[in-house]
């Protein structure tokens, strides 16, 4: 059972941003260029649509469907 807390909107921001970091690995220079693979972090959970700090803090930007 997979838990997704990230909607689609967040989900393409978050890998918008994290392939924009990562893409700046080969103009940055050491030590910022290995800072660049933070950009990682925000792929991953664009990706799996899972983020730990909004389970952590209870937070979810997935639309809720209410049948009423």
């Amino acid at each position: 059972m997979s838990y997704v807390n990230t909607g689609r909107v967040d989900r393409a921001i978050r890998l918008v941003i994290g392939v924009v970091v990562l893409g700046l690995y080969g103009a940055a220079e050491p030590p910022f260029k290995y800072l660049t693979l933070l950009g990682l972090i925000p792929v991953a959970t664009g990706l799996s649509g899972f983020c730990p700090l909004y389970r952590l803090f209870g937070v979810s930007t997935c639309r809720t469907s209410d049948t009423r």
